[in-house]
């Protein structure tokens, strides 16, 4: 059997106003090898932020991987790790009957990005003692307030 690259993804997502300008920040760990990877968007919201880091973060990976990816984000380690996106998917990206999945669109790039890696999902909590967690919300704050930002299509669907 192929060893896998083992790689750890650090990602965090910022909003100013939620919804307003956002940003992702993302840092890559392979080996003694650390890469840094951030963007914003005009208009959008935090757990678009949160989402796009992790998509990012994967997509930046030119190989199929081992990854640890560290969000401070429950929103999207509660629905890996508690079977969420796959109850969503299944029933065609509605949460209910009549409430659709939020943010369904990203939910699939990130399925797509994630399906040819082995990942660990790992909670982090924000804002504390955790230097690459910490990092990658500076890296996110910066982004979103740089000029100028792009639109975020998702969100204005």
């Amino acid at each position: 059997m192929i060893q896998l690259p083992a790689v750890e993804i650090y990602t965090d997502g910022a909003c100013s106003g939620n919804p307003g300008p956002g940003g992702y920040g993302i840092i890559l760990k392979y080996k003694d090898v650390e890469k840094e990877l951030s963007g914003g968007f005009l208009h959008t919201t935090n757990n678009r932020m949160e989402l796009m880091a992790v998509i990012k973060g994967l997509e930046a990976l030119k190989q199929p991987c081992r990854v640890t990816l560290y969000s401070d984000s429950q929103y999207i380690i509660n629905a890996i790790n508690k079977g969420w996106i796959n109850k969503w998917r299944a029933n065609n990206w509605f949460r209910s009957k009549d409430k659709p999945a939020k943010n369904a669109d990203l939910w699939k790039k990130l399925l797509s990005s994630a399906e040819k890696h082995k990942i660990t999902w790992i909670w982090v909590k924000g804002h504390s003692t955790n230097t690459y967690n910490n990092r990658c919300d500076q890296l996110a704050v910066e982004a979103s307030i740089k000029h100028p930002l792009p639109a975020d299509e998702g969100f204005l669907k």
